[in-house]
């Protein structure tokens, strides 16, 4: 008794100090090894995932006995929401505490603890990624019903729930996590993982209203994780609030870029966060700051020496991102100039960001030559990104018709400069119902340029403002308050 009454006197300490989130987690571990395990549960909930094994490691050291540390790194291997997960870390985190399943549950003090051991080594296990992943919900959902007053067995079987979407968003799954989250906010409005988890729950257009609270609440719960400020733009981009989504991401690039300096490492200027900062300044029609965004994210991709800062900061990611950002400024209206031209790296990695590239290409077209030019690369370079999509998001059939709508929708451009604008329309109409076929993804739209806002285009320049209005409402269905979407509705409508 007098064990347990220390380990909650110093969790509650541990949640006074804690910036990544408030959390607290009954627990038999030593009570000097309090502070980095809850700290690393904080940042585990926030997918702050090698700062969170950094601390469980912590812990461990500490406490070498110290059962739920080595769950907690564990943990932090797999990233259901990225449809990522590292096996072989995660179970020679796991060997360290015990060479088997059994070893490891008789150095757990209490059968909770025994329980999400249980659990894990189920997540850790024999078959396939997919199946694991259910058979984790599964097990995850027994956690939470054998231990209905503990917040965090529930927040792990909703995220794990999240974590069997294997196919893109799927919103039964996704109300089914909500509800459960949502059963526990009044008792825990601060908790981390809770908030984080319903706004991925409710980031699309439809939804987005019921996630307000928490995306109003997560930036102040954890001010000093990066993630956790991003997040909240989650809702807000789904609602086409802009200036709450550059807010979000400035502090956050603040937050990440702080947290470099301290450990010697160069800014970053591209990746996640600056791409959707950069496609809010669009929105605002702010292209001189959108053009810094490009240009320092140029410079971050390829002259600054590539330092990683984690799991969403890599070499490939930084170039993926300028890419889309050049597209996405392409797309926009933004100005483009002679220096934008870089040459993308080599290798079956970058076939992604080569293929973006030669999309923005067709965009940026403004003559027969240099579009049949632009569109026989597209062509060219898109059997290597459908390889690509294959081989890095296996998990998600979206990025194969991305490249396929992106095909096609310069193939629709190439029949209008040929003077058939009639086929053309006809063509991206076929591609429009593709694209709006794909599970919704948040953020900027995964292609640049929508296709109904295309179709809107050229139906409004066909003389056709009625039917160029309702293609421009379509599309603003997927992407609230898109701006250049916004600008052509107005002009069909004053057309009519």
């Amino acid at each position: 008794m007098r064990l347990a009454l220390i380990t909650l006197l110093f969790a509650a300490n541990a949640l006074a100090q804690n910036d990544a989130g408030e959390v607290s987690f009954a627990n038999s571990g030593a009570a000097e090894a309090q502070q980095p395990f809850l700290h690393g549960l904080a940042l585990l909930h926030d997918f702050e995932y090698a700062d969170a094994a950094e601390a469980f490691r912590s812990a461990q050291k500490i406490d070498p006995s110290f059962a739920m540390a080595y769950w907690g790194e564990a943990m932090t291997y797999t990233h259901p929401v990225w449809c990522q997960q590292d096996a072989a870390a995660a179970r020679a985190a796991l060997q360290r505490l015990g060479a088997t399943p059994e070893e490891r549950l008789a150095k757990a003090k209490t059968e909770r603890e025994r329980d999400y051991l249980r659990a894990v080594d189920v997540l850790y296990g024999s078959g396939t990624k997919d199946e694991r992943d259910f058979k984790y919900a599964d097990a995850m959902r027994a956690v939470h019903e054998r231990y209905p007053d503990d917040v965090d067995a529930t927040a792990f079987y909703a995220v794990a729930l999240l974590g069997t979407s294997h196919h893109g968003r799927d919103f039964p799954t996704n109300m089914r996590a909500a509800a459960l989250l949502e059963e526990v906010l009044p008792s825990h409005p601060t908790h981390p993982g809770v908030l984080h988890y319903l706004i991925h729950c409710y980031d699309d257009p439809i939804h987005a209203p019921l996630g307000m609270r928490a995306a109003r609440r997560y930036g102040a719960v954890a001010p000093n994780a990066g993630h956790a400020l991003h997040m909240t733009s989650h809702i807000f981009i789904a609602m086409g609030m802009w200036d709450d989504v550059i807010d979000a991401n400035r502090r956050a690039i603040d937050v990440v870029n702080k947290q470099r300096a301290a450990k010697g490492k160069p800014a970053a200027a591209c990746g996640h966060y600056p791409l959707w900062l950069h496609y809010a300044y669009l929105q605002e029609r702010r292209f001189d700051d959108a053009r810094k965004a490009l240009d320092a994210c140029r410079a971050s991709a390829f002259t600054t020496p590539f330092v990683s800062g984690g799991e969403m900061d890599s070499y490939e990611g930084r170039i993926d991102s300028f890419a889309d950002m050049r597209a996405h400024q392409i797309a926009s209206g933004g100005t483009l100039i002679a220096a934008d031209e870089v040459t993308i790296p080599a290798g079956p990695e970058h076939a992604n960001a080569r293929f973006t590239i030669a999309y923005g290409d067709v965009l940026a077209a403004h003559d027969l030559a240099t579009l049949k030019t632009a569109v026989a690369r597209l062509h060219e370079l898109q059997k290597d990104a459908l390889t690509s999509a294959e081989q890095h998001h296996s998990m998600n059939p979206s990025q194969r018709i991305r490249a396929e709508v992106m095909v096609q929708q310069a193939d629709a451009l190439l029949l209008v400069a040929d003077g058939k604008r009639d086929e053309a329309i006809a063509m991206l109409e076929k591609t429009a119902k593709s694209e709006t076929a794909m599970p919704f993804e948040f953020g900027p739209p995964v292609v640049e340029k929508p296709t109904y806002e295309l179709l809107g285009d050229e139906l409004l320049a066909a003389g056709r403002a009625t039917d160029a209005a309702a293609a421009y409402r379509t599309a603003l269905e997927r992407t609230p308050g898109r701006a250049t979407t916004v600008e052509r509705l107005r002009d069909a409508q004053k057309a009519r």
